[in-house]
């Protein structure tokens, strides 16, 4: 601060001095009488402009100092939030690691506040809630058979070696984790805005609770009963990853790529009206259930290359899948009341094995299957 001195009082110096060169220009023409009260005067005021702006200068000094003062209290009151912001993170990802099931559940939710105060955090959170989710889980005993392969993998040479204890009850777990898929559902959802008229009172936001542009990681995880209908999402990782129960992708939109390579659904799929946008992988998928693509939209490559189908299959109104990679798809026997219905351009075969392949139709087949529905229609 001591640097403002010198100049302030130079600025005031040369106030007082130009002041009165100013009102003492006209003084050599003035009578001798009138030179002395004139002198006066120009003192006077030049000593008044001095005070002037001596009194801006120390205004001036008192801004600058209240502008630091007010920045530092922000930089301090900036920084103990952001500490106490680390301290709760640090708080809720230890709680995550807790063998009691209530203390992972106060964990999540606490994650879950935090993203809500804290948009920067979103991303950080899910990671870590997707980690949390990718961890070895071993379902239920009542569980276990729908996931189970029909030859242990824990079966070398022949020995069958036992299964880890788990350290954690499983049905707390599933608790847990079926929570976690709750939390990731609710901030995903995203429900396009009705259009309004400018007469009609404003409707509350249905998407205040929507994280925008989250990516999931959820590669080789163990997901119950995982429901993201009407959910939107920037990039999906799946891969290697077992859907336990009946699992829905109803009305969601990937606006990035989603890879389903590898992936396990023990019982039911829905993807009825899905947006894929980018790239859709679906290479070694078994979908051992009934599945479900009505009205799914593929914008651009889609792959089912080593696909398995065992159950029930719809493609009624899907979109872009003309040109799909069907190489080493593997369709299962046809059992009783099992029924499949094929996109237009796909052509069912029977295989070496006893089970069925898909191909892409030929131009000649696409036109004769053109020409008979017209023939259908016109008779």
């Amino acid at each position: 601060m001591l640097w403002w001195v010198l100049p302030g009082a130079l600025l005031i110096g040369a106030a007082a001095w130009g002041t009165a060169q100013w009102l003492l220009q006209g003084l050599p023409h003035l009578p001798i009488p009138q030179q002395v009260s004139t002198r006066i005067e120009a003192l006077r005021t030049a000593l008044a402009a001095a005070a002037g702006v001596g009194a801006g200068v120390t205004l001036l000094l008192a801004v600058r100092r209240q502008r630091h003062q007010e920045v530092a209290t922000w930089h301090v009151t900036h920084d103990a939030a952001e500490r106490r912001v680390t301290e709760l993170y640090a708080k809720a990802v230890e709680q995550l690691g807790n063998a009691q099931a209530p203390v992972r559940l106060g964990g999540l939710y606490a994650l879950e506040r935090l993203g809500k105060d804290n948009p920067t955090l979103r991303q950080t959170i899910v990671d870590v809630i997707c980690a949390y989710l990718r961890m070895p889980y071993q379902l239920p005993d009542e569980e276990k058979s729908e996931t189970e392969p029909a030859v242990p993998r824990a079966a070398v040479g022949g020995v069958t070696k036992p299964a880890p204890t788990p350290t954690r009850d499983p049905h707390e777990e599933r608790q847990v984790r079926l929570t976690a898929q709750r939390i990731l559902a609710d901030h995903l959802r995203y429900r396009a805005l009705d259009t309004h008229r400018w007469w009609q009172p404003r409707p509350a936001d249905p998407n205040l609770r929507y994280w925008a542009d989250i990516r999931l990681d959820l590669t080789g995880a163990i997901l119950v009963d995982l429901d993201l209908g009407n959910c939107r999402i920037s990039d999906a990782r799946f891969g290697g990853t077992t859907f336990s129960g009946n699992t829905r992708f109803n009305d969601v939109t990937f606006t990035r790529d989603a890879g389903f390579d590898g992936v396990t659904f023990t019982r039911d799929a829905g993807f009825n009206d899905a947006t894929f946008t980018r790239d859709a992988g679906f290479d070694g998928v078994t979908f051992t259930g009934a599945v479900q693509f009505d009205g799914a939209t593929f914008t651009r490559d889609a792959r089912f290359d080593g696909a398995t189908f065992c159950g029930d299959v719809r493609f009624d109104d899907a979109m872009g899948v003309e040109n799909v990679d069907l190489s080493d798809v593997r369709v299962a026997p046809v059992a009783a009341k099992v029924k499949r219905r094929w996109p237009s351009a796909w052509r069912e075969e029977d295989g070496a094995d006893g089970w069925q392949t898909l191909r892409l139709a030929t131009p000649e087949e696409l036109a004769q299957a053109d020409g008979e529905g017209n023939m259908a229609e016109g008779g």
